[in-house]
């Protein structure tokens, strides 16, 4: 299975996208999309999109990922990371993929076994289970990995408690 995952966001958006073969994960590609600060906010959007609809058609996943919104104490971020998040939702709908949405905890959990593991510890897991030479960066294309390998283990527990029950 192929997943697409993003970390949102309307200056950078990170992408990342990662194999599943029986149990084993591949790292296939990852980046990010920037946009201007100088370009209309419509525009922003607009480059976003495009942008996104551009790593679909290229890396054909089957589903995508997203991160939840996350609002703590700047709310005005947070809006435009909604509407990054809507942009990028609609892409992966256009293309009929279905799209899942975690919370940074759940990222961790899914990664390191701890809820509240340090952002190093989990680049540094990320890097172990794609078995990368270093640490992906950007920061924000490493969260987009992580998001994508958080889809891939949630998926399989979310198999076994359809199979045997919770």
């Amino acid at each position: 299975m192929r997943i697409l995952g993003f970390d949102p966001g309307i200056a950078a958006t990170g992408y990342g996208i990662v194999d599943e073969t029986g149990n084993r994960l591949h790292h296939v590609a990852h980046g990010v999309i920037r946009t201007s600060p100088s370009d209309d906010f419509a525009e922003r959007l607009k480059i976003l999109y495009d942008a996104c609809r551009g790593v679909i058609d290229q890396f054909e996943p089957e589903a995508v990922a997203l991160e939840k919104l996350f609002f703590s104490k700047n709310v005005t971020s947070g809006i435009s990371v909604a509407q990054a998040r809507g942009v990028i939702a609609l892409a992966a709908a256009e293309r009929g993929l279905s799209v899942s949405e975690f919370s940074p905890t759940e990222v961790k959990r899914a990664i390191t076994s701890n809820g509240r593991a340090p952002k190093n510890q989990v680049q540094e897991m990320i890097k172990i289970l794609l078995n990368m030479d270093q640490i992906p960066s950007p920061d924000h294309a490493a969260d987009a990995l992580g998001i994508a390998i958080c889809r891939l283990h949630t998926a399989d527990y979310k198999s076994l408690e359809e199979k045997f029950g919770s």
